[in-house]
């Protein structure tokens, strides 16, 4: 038996996939056609509606991106939105880009890979992987331009950063979210200062950003081999653009590390960003503008050159802790309070607290910081200068931005002072709020550079005088061997209870009788004495954070006791 076919079912097939042919979308996008290229910049007709920093893409003669000689697709990032073309900045090699080339948009401002799958790994400035580890495994995106915390946002700069330098930790100390200058000659320790700090941040809760811009790939090698070797890479993320990468990757390289960094910040941890270093960031950036045709200004640098370091140090911030009123057994994850109150800032806790004492179950409950707040970004740019000109167009220019900055001087590091640092123009904005107590007690490094400045002085005066008076013979020793203190071989960090130790021993005239060549022994012996026969101490100023009276008689005590059984 035969069915036959009714036209009606014909006709009804026939509009359902019409119906279905018209709902299907077709995909468009924005083209424009390369009217120049070279040295990175690719000058580009079309993209009516390209954005600034929108990611664009160059298409080969069948349609498909354009890709280098890893399989990387090359991008370039608009810049220059003019009235009849678009100025761009290639990330990658140009050599497969030519004239009537067609350009495409994205329709996706730059963007890099953040969070945990990043620690341990070496990624170029566009989070690519450079290490031979595989694929990054992240599970986030961020811009790598973003709004700086406001001042509501934020909360007073008062935790340490303990950069385990005893130069640095007692004279010129750095909190968590503050932006603090490392400023020198060439080759002096500036690096050595970052990467110690980072050492120091082992077994604490500290994420490290090392953003290396225009180095040699060997220095970033050399440099994560150091950080390897002290197991320090666990908790680092290094972002290299090298020498040998185009200068638009060197421009965007500390912005992506700052973004990185920013994702930690916000969850409620701890970060600190290096920028190794802004000096080389500027003339990247004004290699990039005057390719652009950017009007140059002074020492040919764009008129934004400010802009460009104030935009990126001003991310840097500790940001305010709210609390929330929880039960004792609520997730650590519970981000509103039983009360459906948040309590902000410092003066929230106070009132959190007193909250709680007038609740009828205060018992059960607790208060508790809420998760995402109370995170720190802090920031070490590095500047190098030529002849110790500390006054020269970028190193005034981030001076004035940054809050503090430690100045190298080749004269001490040729003399075998080292860390170099020049304690008379070295200075920290933040200043004594970022000490734990028992480093900023009036014994130990209170009046540290007070009599550091009146050694220094009284140093020039004695090279012209035969003859001094007792006073002016025991400044001279005390500060000589203050200096020796000091002193501290490279990669070696130091916890702050060892230096509080030493530092009081120097400070409290127990040194005086000890040969300034002596020092270095005396203390180098002074360390494992003090970890074999006095641990307690250690331990208590350790988790107290303070020298009480009971911890310095003990103190005193166990350095009387060394200094009996020390042969010099």
């Amino acid at each position: 038996m035969t069915m036959a076919i009714r036209p009606e079912e014909i006709t009804s097939i026939l509009e359902r996939e019409l119906l279905e042919t018209t709902k299907r979308e077709i995909a468009t996008y924005d083209s424009g056609t390369v009217l120049q290229v070279g040295d990175g910049i690719a000058r580009i007709y079309g993209l009516q509606g390209c954005m600034v920093s929108e990611l664009l893409e160059f298409l080969d003669e069948k349609g498909n991106p354009i890709v280098d000689e890893n399989g990387a697709v090359i991008r370039a990032i608009a810049l220059n939105l003019e009235e009849d073309n678009v100025g761009a900045i290639i990330l990658g090699p140009c050599e497969q880009i030519f004239e009537g080339t067609t350009v495409r948009r994205t329709n996706r401002i730059i963007e890099v890979p953040v969070g945990e799958g990043l620690l341990g790994r070496v990624v170029s400035a566009l989070g690519d992987p450079l290490d031979g580890k595989g694929p990054i495994t992240a599970t986030r995106y961020a811009y790598i331009e973003a709004r700086a915390p406001g001042v509501v946002e934020r909360q007073p700069v008062k935790e340490p950063l303990q950069t385990g330098l005893k130069a640095i930790d007692a004279l010129v100390p750095i909190g968590r979210g503050q932006r603090e200058l490392i400023i020198g000659d060439r080759g002096i320790g500036k690096t050595a200062i970052a990467l110690d700090t980072i050492i120091n941040q082992k077994g604490g809760d500290v994420i490290c950003i090392y953003v290396a811009i225009g180095q040699k790939a060997s220095t970033v090698e050399n440099v994560r081999r150091t950080l390897e070797a002290a197991g320090a890479m666990d908790y680092t993320i290094i972002v290299a653009a090298n020498a040998s990468d185009p200068a638009p990757m060197q421009y965007i390289a500390p912005y992506t590390g700052c973004t990185i960094g920013e994702y930690f910040r916000d969850k409620g941890q701890h970060a600190v960003v290096i920028y190794d270093d802004l000096s080389k960031h500027a003339v990247a950036y004004r290699q990039v503008s005057l390719l652009l045709r950017r009007p140059p200004g002074r020492e040919a640098y764009p008129g934004d050159i400010f802009y460009l370091h104030s935009r990126l140090l001003e991310r840097a911030a500790k940001i305010r802790e709210d609390y929330i009123i929880v039960d004792k057994t609520a997730p650590a994850e519970t981000t509103e309070g039983i009360n459906g109150k948040l309590y902000e800032g410092s003066h929230g806790l106070s009132e959190a607290k007193k909250d709680l004492a007038a609740m009828p179950n205060a018992d059960s409950l607790e208060v508790r910081k809420k998760p995402g707040t109370g995170g720190s970004l802090t920031a070490l740019p590095i500047i190098e200068t030529l002849a110790s000109d500390v006054s020269a167009y970028i190193p005034t220019n981030v001076i004035s931005i940054t809050d503090g900055q430690i100045f190298l001087e080749p004269d001490l590091f040729f003399a075998g002072v080292r860390p170099a640092i020049n304690v008379g123009i070295s200075v920290s904005r933040v200043g004594r709020s970022a000490q734990i107590p028992a480093m900023k007690s009036s014994k130990v490094a209170g009046r540290l550079r007070l009599d550091l400045a009146q050694f220094r002085e009284v140093q020039a005066f004695a090279q012209f005088a035969s003859d001094l008076d007792k006073v002016t013979r025991d400044q001279l020793e005390r500060g000589s061997r203050l200096i020796e203190i000091l002193k501290q071989p490279q990669f070696q960090p130091m916890p702050v209870e060892k230096q509080v130790t030493i530092i009081y021993a120097g400070n409290n005239g127990y040194l005086d009788d000890i040969p300034i060549n002596a020092v270095s022994k005396f203390e180098a012996e002074f360390h494992p004495f003090m970890e074999k026969n006095y641990p307690d101490i250690l331990e208590k100023i350790r988790l107290t954070k303070d020298l009480d009276e009971t911890t310095e008689a003990e103190l005193n005590k166990a350095i009387q006791a060394f200094k009996a059984q020390f042969q010099p």
